[in-house]
C-alpha cells in the first residue's frame, strides 16, 4: 500500500485518459478533413490548420503533465485568488481586444490569440466548489444559494455584456445541473424551463393574431401556461375546491369573451393579463388562509412571470443583437433565410445527409472540400464527422462522448470531499452543455450560439482549457488515497 501513496501514475484515472486521447486525436484528424484542400500533403502542415492544432496538443499534453504534479490542495487553497484574478483579466478584455465578429473576447499575445472567457468556466467552477465545499454549508434554502449564483453571474455578465460573447456566458447555466445534484431544489430547474418555455411562446406567437377579436396567440399560450402551474399546485395542495373554481372561471371568462365577439373586437390580451393577475391575488390569499407557504411563492412567481412575458419582446427586439434575433426567427421558422442566417445550418444539414449511413470517408467529403460549410472545422465540425464517417461514425463518436460524461460523473460520485465532487459534477455538466448544444445546433435543433465541440473545434483555447478542467479533475481523484491515508 505505501508503494502506492503519492504515486500519480498508480493513481490516475487511466480510462478517462485515454477517452481524453481518442477524443483529442480524432477531433485533430477530422479537423486535419475539414480544412484540407487538394495541394497539402501532410497533416503536419504547420501552414494548415491541423498542423496548428497538433502543435496545440502538444502543449496540452505538456499542461495536463503539469497540473498532475501539482500538489492537489494548491486548487482548493487558492481557488478564490485564482477566481478574482480571473475577473480581473475578464474586465480588462473588452478594453484589450479587438473586436471579432462584433465580440471582445480574444486577446492577442503575440502571434498567439487567448479567449479568457474559456478558462473562466473551470476556474468559476473552483470558486464555486470552494465556497459550497465548506463543512457547515447546506444547500436548503434561497439564502444559501445568494453567493453562489453571485459567483457564476458576475462572470457571466462580464463575458454576456461587456465581451459581447453570447455562448461562452450561457455555459454557466450548465452550473445549475451541479447544484441539482448537491441539493438545490428541482423548482429552480423547473423555473428555468419556464423562462425558456414562456420565452418561445412570446417570440415565436406573439405576432400570431387569434381568430377572434384581438390579441395574439403567443399571449394566450403564456397565460394557460401559468394558469396550468397554479392548477398543479392547488390539486397537489388538496385544495380541489378552489382548482375547480379557477377552471370554470377560466372557461366563464373565455367563453364570454368569445360570445362577445359577435358584437365588437374583444381584447383577449387584456382579458388573460387580468385572469392570471387575480388568480396571483387568489393564490396569496388562500396562502395566507391555509398557512402554505408554497402559495405565497406561487403568487410572487406568476407575477414575475407576467412581468417576464411583457419583457420578452423588449429583449428581442432591443436587447439581443441583429444577427441573434435572425438566428433565433430562422430557428423558430418565423423568417427563412437560407442564404443569410440560416446558411450555416442548412449546408451542415447537407453535409450530414451527403454521408448516409457509412460516409463518404476519410478525405473524401466534398460538402467539406468545396468550403460550402463555414466555420466546419470549429464550431461546425461535427458536419465533417457526418460526411466522411457517416451516421454510423457520428453515433460513434456520440458514444464516446457518452462513455466520457459518464466516467466523469463516476469520478465525481466516488470523490472523498465535497470540494472535490462539487468540481467534478461542475465539469461533467459543462461538458455535456457544449456537446449538446454544438450538436444541437450544427443539427437545427438549437439557434447557432457559437460554443466549440470539447477537444474537437479547432483552437488553442477551447482545447488548453478542456484539458486544464479536465486533469485538474483527475488530479483532484487521484488524491482519493493520500485524503484516506491522512484520515486514517
Amino acid at each position: 500500500m505505501n508503494t502506492r501513496r503519492g504515486n500519480i501514475l498508480l493513481d490516475i484515472d487511466w480510462t478517462t485518459v485515454l477517452l481524453f486521447l481518442v477524443l483529442m486525436f480524432f477531433g485533430w484528424m477530422n479537423i486535419y478533413g475539414a480544412s484540407y484542400n487538394f495541394d497539402q500533403t501532410s497533416i503536419f502542415d504547420f501552414s494548415n490548420r491541423a498542423g496548428k492544432q497538433f502543435v496545440w496538443m502538444m502543449g496540452a499534453l505538456l499542461l495536463g503533465s503539469v497540473i498532475l504534479l501539482i500538489d492537489y490542495k494548491v486548487w482548493d487553497v487558492l481557488a478564490y485568488i485564482i477566481y478574482g484574478i480571473v475577473l480581473l483579466v475578464l474586465l480588462a478584455t473588452p478594453f484589450l481586444a479587438h473586436s471579432v465578429k462584433g465580440s471582445y473576447s480574444w486577446l492577442s499575445l503575440g502571434p498567439v490569440s487567448l479567449q479568457p472567457a474559456e478558462f473562466a468556466k473551470g476556474f468559476t467552477a473552483l470558486a464555486v466548489a470552494k465556497y459550497m465545499g465548506r463543512y457547515e454549508y447546506r444547500l436548503r434554502t434561497w439564502r444559501d444559494m445568494v453567493i453562489p449564483f453571485a459567483l457564476i453571474g458576475i462572470p457571466m455578465f462580464i463575458i454576456m455584456v461587456m465581451q459581447r460573447e453570447t455562448g461562452s456566458a450561457l455555459v454557466f447555466a450548465a452550473f445549475l445541473l451541479a447544484f441539482y445534484r448537491q441539493g438545490m431544489s428541482g423548482y429552480i430547474l423547473a423555473c428555468g424551463v419556464a423562462a425558456v418555455a414562456l420565452f418561445i411562446m412570446a417570440i415565436r406567437f406573439g405576432q400570431t393574431a387569434l381568430p377572434l377579436g384581438v390579441g395574439s396567440v403567443g399571449t394566450l399560450l403564456c397565460m394557460l401556461l401559468l394558469i396550468g402551474v397554479l392548477l398543479y399546485f392547488l390539486f397537489r395542495e388538496r385544495l380541489t375546491l378552489h382548482a375547480w373554481i379557477v377552471i370554470g372561471l377560466t372557461l366563464l371568462a373565455y367563453g364570454a369573451g368569445a360570445l362577445l365577439c359577435i358584437w365588437f373586437r374583444f381584447n383577449f390580451n387584456i382579458l388573460s393579463l387580468t385572469l392570471v393577475s387575480v388568480y396571483a391575488v387568489y393564490a396569496a390569499v388562500l396562502g395566507g388562509v391555509f398557512r402554505k407557504s408554497r402559495l405565497y411563492l406561487l403568487a410572487a412567481f406568476t407575477v414575475l412571470c407576467l412581468g417576464y412575458t411583457q419583457a420578452c419582446n423588449f429583449v428581442f427586439n432591443k436587447v439581443l443583437q441583429p444577427h441573434q434575433r435572425i438566428r433565433i426567427e430562422v430557428l423558430f421558422g418565423m423568417k427563412d433565410d437560407p442564404t443569410g442566417a440560416g446558411y450555416n445550418v442548412n449546408q451542415a444539414k447537407i453535409a450530414i445527409g451527403s454521408g448516409r449511413l457509412f460516409g463518404k470517408g476519410f478525405l473524401q467529403g466534398t460538402q467539406t472540400k468545396l468550403r460550402f460549410v463555414p466555420e466546419q472545422d470549429t464550431d461546425f465540425i461535427f458536419c465533417t464527422v457526418g460526411e466522411e464517417w457517416g451516421f454510423l461514425g457520428s453515433c460513434a463518436l456520440l458514444g464516446i462522448y457518452l462513455w466520457f460524461i459518464l466516467r466523469l460523473i463516476h469520478l465525481a460520485e466516488r470523490q472523498r470531499d465535497t470540494f472535490s465532487r462539487i468540481y467534478a459534477y461542475i465539469i461533467a455538466c459543462i461538458f455535456l452543455f457544449h456537446l449538446t448544444i454544438n450538436v444541437g445546433m450544427v443539427l437545427g435543433l438549437l439557434p447557432v450560439i457559437g460554443i466549440p465541440l470539447p477537444f474537437f473545434s479547432y483552437g488553442g483555447s477551447s482545447l488548453w482549457s478542456f484539458t486544464l478542467f479536465l486533469f485538474i479533475l483527475l488530479r483532484l481523484d487521484a488524491a482519493r488515497l493520500e485524503k484516506l491515508h491522512g484520515a486514517v
